[in-house]
């Protein structure tokens, strides 16, 4: 098998077991991450609109909103970086890419922290995303910058033993699950 076919059967057995953890998990999903972030009050961070069966982060985002920006992922195109728009609780959204929504206006920033979704992760913060890169490049153009915390947000299921990864994947700095926070810094 080439490494694609590879990732391909890691993604399929991960989105497997994502979607059994979405279906258990009860309410609290994001209190770990609120407990993170609030200790980075008033930094720009990104987070995400949950789309299928991803691990919701709104909570955590409406909270943080109240002491600083808080953006979500806007695609511009396949092969380029992502771009963070201003995001509010309630505020008007669109349907973007892939299902997500986006805000209505664009209203966009450059986050320090950015909370990544994923379909697995591995003990050394290792993340298997979706298969387009958007998050590596992104990460990537970042860190360039200045210093970009990677937040994975996960469900303990989402653990995998070992993941086929690249060069060019961007590690995370965190993992925080339902249940905890691993610091990998």
């Amino acid at each position: 098998m080439d490494l694609s076919e590879i990732k391909s059967a890691a993604r399929k057995a991960a989105f497997a077991r994502r979607k059994a953890a979405f279906e258990a998990a009860g309410p609290g999903q994001a209190g770990h991450l609120s407990e993170v972030l609030a200790g980075y009050r008033g930094v720009p961070l990104a987070g995400y609109m949950p789309i299928r069966s991803e691990i919701n982060p709104l909570a955590a985002m409406s909270e943080a909103a109240a002491y600083g920006a808080v953006g979500v992922p806007v695609i511009q195109g396949e092969g380029l970086p992502l771009e963070f728009s201003r995001w509010e609780p309630e505020c008007a959204l669109r349907d973007g890419p892939f299902g997500a929504k986006v805000p209505e206006i664009d209203d966009f920033f450059e986050p320090e922290i950015v909370i990544v979704p994923l379909v697995a992760f591995d003990a050394k913060g290792g993340r298997l995303g979706y298969g387009g890169g958007f998050y590596d490049r992104t990460l990537e153009r970042l860190r360039a910058k200045r210093a970009t915390l990677a937040i994975g947000f996960a469900f303990d299921a989402q653990e995998a033993e070992e993941l086929p990864l690249e060069p060019t994947d961007q590690p995370l700095d965190m993992i925080v699950t339902e249940s905890g926070v691993r610091d990998l810094r």
